[in-house]
């Protein structure tokens, strides 16, 4: 198998997982203010939807097909 056809195995399965799961959530923190030993941060929570799996499921069958050997 090519390179092209193993990035397209990997993103099934993360797409698999994903679709799995029924989205994955996620944590991003942000510095907000710092002033001297004071800091304020704040943190926003976010869903990886079902609806990227399934689109990375179709972009990686899409690759493993273009990434196979010929003949």
């Amino acid at each position: 198998m090519r390179p092209l056809a193993w990035v397209g195995v990997i993103l099934i399965i993360a797409g698999l997982v994903i679709v799995a799961m029924k989205g994955i959530p996620y944590t991003q923190s942000h510095n907000e203010v710092e002033v001297g030993p004071l800091k304020v941060t704040t943190q926003e929570r976010g869903l990886v939807t079902p609806i990227v799996g399934v689109a990375a499921i179709v972009i990686g069958g899409v690759l493993v097909f273009a990434g196979r050997k010929t003949a």
